[in-house]
């Protein structure tokens, strides 16, 4: 049977960010989440324990890693290493989705900065 998921149908699930965030796939090796941040809204600054993509499906967006900013648009991939602040936020007009893909899994929490 191939198992199907479509992001309208994932819950909204509650994260200290406060924006809509949906978990997709959830196995022992690897976790998807899809994010939306609608115009002026971000993610507060966090720490990963484990590496991290981010694919932007939709939008454009600013992306800080570390010291750094950059501009990011649809079809991008950012990679982004364990154990470095990092922030997403949306200073467009439009809507600016992504996937995040944490690998591995990860077994501790994500840190709020």
């Amino acid at each position: 049977m191939i198992n199907t998921v479509n992001y309208k149908d994932a819950p909204i699930q509650e994260t200290p960010h406060g924006v809509d965030v949906r978990k997709l796939f959830d196995s022992e090796h690897v976790q998807v989440i899809e994010i939306k941040l609608m115009p002026g809204e971000g993610l507060k600054k966090h720490i990963t324990p484990v590496d991290v993509f981010f694919y932007v499906l939709e939008g454009t967006g600013i992306v800080e890693i570390g010291d750094e900013q950059s501009e990011v648009m649809t079809d991008q991939l950012i990679e982004s290493p364990k154990g470095i602040p990092h922030r997403l936020m949306n200073e467009s007009d439009s809507p600016f989705r992504f996937l995040v893909v944490k690998t591995p899994k990860p077994t501790a929490s994500t840190r709020v900065l």
